[in-house]
């Protein structure tokens, strides 16, 4: 699964703990142990019947479970079944139903079975229920399992759909298992819908049956095992491009407005099956791949087997503004890592969800190159390195409190990098190998992280003790500082690393590359102390000596190199990393000519990444690029003239005109007016905006162009324009666009919403914005969105007050009051 970060509506909300509750947390979570869940029984088939009450929001099903005893004899069984009315369970025998007895407590079915079943002997319970999912409380977003999404059809401009979400443990909130990532299952899921829908479930179309009423049965096969929460069903209003890999189907499912850039969206797809079916040695284990995107989806995207649901879809235009997608990568890596072979449970999620990350940064190799690879790789540290509470929990994680703790930074973002680490170790002949003595091992079964660590000492023939004991089963990185001397007499250049962090002492081999009289010399050493001193007999002394020269290792560091090695390392050392530190470095040194030189040539760096860094720099803690040291500033602005002119990287070429926007010099008009002409959002959006700082009356004429087709950045910007200087003749654009956008659109149009009131002439316009406004406190009043409301109006009533509109005034007093008095 691909976790985002969720951003509160309007603020965020703190909770202060005392000392002693934390430490009462941490010795709890220490003295509590997941074990693994047992297996009393085992799935072996699932067949469903279910069809759906729009109106109600329930699920009637009819279950028929296959099962046997995993060992030992047993008479009784338990399944997770949440939130059901259960109506009739029945053992099967001989085609006839006999009652069995049970009890229930809204959460696990406890049934007791006709008699004792060895572990040779299957038999089949048959289940009849209702899910009733929205009528269940005290949930997370994303454990409901089930979702309607405007059944009723009443919400405007959205469509109406039915889809599930499984992991970790949902699936069972829609039909009754046992939902346990170490059970697998085959399954016949039959969906009877209404006959104008499509439906995707996980495996084939094994047929389809119209009725009289206008409904019609789906049935979908999946033959071949695979885990409870990786089942799934959506309905909807989909169009279906076809696509295919190797004689297998290959299908995306968009809503119609969409369909036409269905292959711009999963295009790759295919490639990538190839990719990694090549790494691994293993082909795409399953008869067919889908893609699903819908509506208000509670997860960045899901890895159902053979079926993955993503939460966003895109215009071609829309895509033109994207960098390096690797979502769908990420998903589709999981049908080998997470559905061939699954986590054996949570606290080996890093079976799943690392090599996920993996496969993201693989793919970015393969098909961009390495430094988009690379800028993916660090962009991934930082994030893990940015949180403390990650540097506490180890990657195999025992002690969870709760299931969704262990889907954090530790297990994607560190556990990715240090499968990295690993395939730089071994070298990627060995890596790979090891990955196809592991998933051919444990195909259709599940796994955990020692089987791993034995697959790649099998494939390597060495033993990784050392590397799994200290990456997987201990918590932090190492905290190093490097430091260097040169000593002239002896001609040995030393080098003095020290390990810094609390906790554990790492072993971490490392590459050093010592570059000196013009050659670069490669030494490989281990680091295994908490100070280790190297020493290096070279001819004269080195302009540069780079500790991780292959960037992989999983650190934070303090590097004592000064300004000149680092403008050598930009101008010499090859990776992405050894430029980007060097970037960031002469960012702290501005005034410096050897720091002015690394800026202004990472502009034109080949690497579209680095770029923008630069651009950024030139930005990075001043007003804008006026305040900037004006040698550096003139010798930049020419590069970042030709970045806002042509560059090929469409987000570089936005930024670099929000850098002109600043300088405000109106020979950089028609520059701005050419890029209106380019189809990114992001781009028309920078140009609007810069020449509208320029030339105001020339962006309200500019902006009327984008009216008809603008999101984003360009729907913002558009208002801007408008709020300063489109007057009254363009609120009923900005009203219409603001109160029929989305809430995420509402949210960065507010301030410019209010802005745009403050200068209206007509009465009924000024009050129509102020009654949305007091509306928008209300309705989102518990979302904390109360005080950034009120402060707007505070803003705005001040606006009316100049302008001497004592009735917008007394409005706005009322507004407030019944903001404040709303429960």
């Amino acid at each position: 699964m691909k976790t985002y970060l969720t951003i509160l509506i309007f603020g965020l909300a703190f909770l202060a703990i005392a000392d002693s509750s934390l430490a009462q947390q941490n010795n709890a979570l220490l003295n509590r142990y997941r074990e693994s869940p047992p297996r009393i029984n085992d799935l072996i088939h699932t067949k469903l019947n279910v069809q759906f009450d729009f109106k109600k929001r329930y699920l009637y099903g009819k279950e028929w479970i296959t099962l046997k005893p995993h060992f030992h004899t047993t008479d009784s069984l338990s399944l997770d079944a949440k939130g059901m009315d259960i109506h009739t369970i029945a053992i099967q025998s001989n085609g006839k139903l006999y009652p069995l007895k049970f009890t229930y407590d809204s959460l696990s079915l406890n049934i007791r079975l006709d008699k004792p079943y060895s572990g040779s002997e299957k038999y089949t319970i048959y289940i009849d229920y209702t899910a009733k999912p929205n009528e269940r409380k005290g949930l997370r977003n994303n454990e409901k399992s089930l979702y309607f999404i405007n059944p009723d059809g009443t919400e405007e401009n959205k469509p109406t759909q039915i889809w599930t979400e499984g992991e970790p443990e949902s699936s069972s909130g829609w039909f009754p298992t046992i939902d346990k990532p170490n059970q697998k299952t085959t399954a016949e899921i039959n969906m009877t819908v209404p006959a104008k829908y499509v439906t995707l479930s996980n495996g084939r179309l094994a047929g389809q049956n119209k009725h009289s009423d206008g409904t019609r049965t789906d049935t979908w096969k999946m033959e071949l095992p695979n885990a409870p929460y990786l089942f799934m069903m959506a309905v909807g209003d989909f169009k279906i491009y076809k696509d295919q890999w190797r004689g297998k189907e290959v299908n995306y499912y968009l809503e119609p407005k969409y369909a036409p850039y269905a292959k711009d969206l999963f295009g790759d797809v295919p490639e990538a099956m190839s990719f990694f079916s090549e790494i691994t040695g293993v082909d795409y284990p399953w008869n067919k791949y889908a893609a699903i995107v819908v509506r208000d989806y509670v997860s960045g995207a899901m890895e159902n087997t053979t079926a993955n649901v993503f939460g966003s879809q895109s215009t071609r235009r829309e895509l033109l503004d994207q960098y390096y997608s690797t979502g769908i990568e990420h998903e589709l890596f999981h049908q080998w890592f997470g559905d061939y072979v699954t986590c054996e449970s949570w606290s080996n999620l890093t079976l799943n969800e690392s090599f996920a990350d993996l496969g993201e940064i693989l793919w970015l190799e393969h098909k961009y190159g390495k430094d988009a690879a690379d800028e993916h790789l660090y962009s991934g540290l930082r994030g893990y390195l940015e949180n403390p509470e990650n540097f506490k929990t180890p990657l195999v994680n025992f002690h969870y409190e709760a299931i969704h703790n262990v889907f954090n930074g530790v297990t994607y973002q560190k556990g990715g990098r240090i499968l990295n680490m690993l395939r730089n170790y071994l070298g990627n002949e060995a890596f790979y190998k090891g990955l196809n003595i592991y998933l051919t091992a444990n195909a259709f079964k599940s796994a955990e992280a020692q089987q791993l660590r034995l697959a790649m000492e099998e494939a390597s023939g060495l033993d990784l003790n050392w590397f799994f004991e200290q990456w997987y089963y201990q918590a932090g990185h190492p905290v190093l500082d490097i430091s260097y001397r040169w000593d002239e007499l002896s001609k040995t250049e030393t080098v003095y690393i020290s390990q810094k962090q609390d906790g554990q002492l790492f072993k971490l081999p490392i590459a050093i590359d010592v570059y000196h009289s013009g050659t670069v010399e490669r030494h490989k050493v281990w680091i295994n102390s908490w100070n280790d001193t190297l020493s290096f007999k070279i001819s004269a002394k080195p302009e540069l000596v780079n500790v991780d020269a292959d960037k992989v290792l999983v650190v934070s560091k303090t590097d004592h190199k000064s300004l000149d090695e680092y403008a050598f390392q930009y101008a010499h050392a090859p990776l992405y990393l050894d430029r980007y530190e060097a970037i960031d470095f002469a960012s702290k040194s501005q005034d410096d000519k050897s720091a002015q030189k690394i800026i202004v040539d990472a502009l034109t760096d080949r690497f579209s990444g680095l770029r923008l860094k630069a651009l950024q720099v030139l930005n990075m803690n001043k007003e804008d690029i006026r305040n900037i040291n004006p040698d550096l500033r003139n010798a930049a602005l020419p590069a970042v003239a030709k970045l806002a002119g042509n560059d090929e990287n469409n987000q570089v070429r936005a930024y670099a005109l929000r850098t002109l926007a600043a300088v405000k010099d109106p020979k950089y008009a028609d520059l701005f007016i050419k890029a209106f002409m380019n189809q990114s959002y992001q781009v028309e959006a920078s140009a609007l905006y810069a020449l509208n700082e320029i030339d105001p009356v020339a962006a309200v004429k500019y902006a009327a162009g984008f009216e008809a087709d603008n999101t984003g950045d360009l729907t913002q910007v558009v208002a801007r324009v408008y709020a300063t200087n489109g007057g009254d003749e363009k609120w009923p654009y900005v009203y219409h666009r603001y109160v029929n956008g989305t809430l995420q659109e509402q949210i960065h149009l507010t301030e410019k919403f209010s802005v745009m009131i403050g200068n209206l002439k007509k009465t009924e316009y000024v009050q129509q914005g102020i009654a949305e406004l007091q509306y928008m406190g209300i309705k989102y009043k518990k979302d904390g969105a109360a005080p950034y409301i009120i402060k707007y109006l505070n803003t705005l009533k001040e606006a009316r007050n100049k302008l001497n509109d004592a009735a917008a005034v007394k409005n706005i007093t009322t507004a407030i009051e019944q903001i404040n008095d709303a429960k």
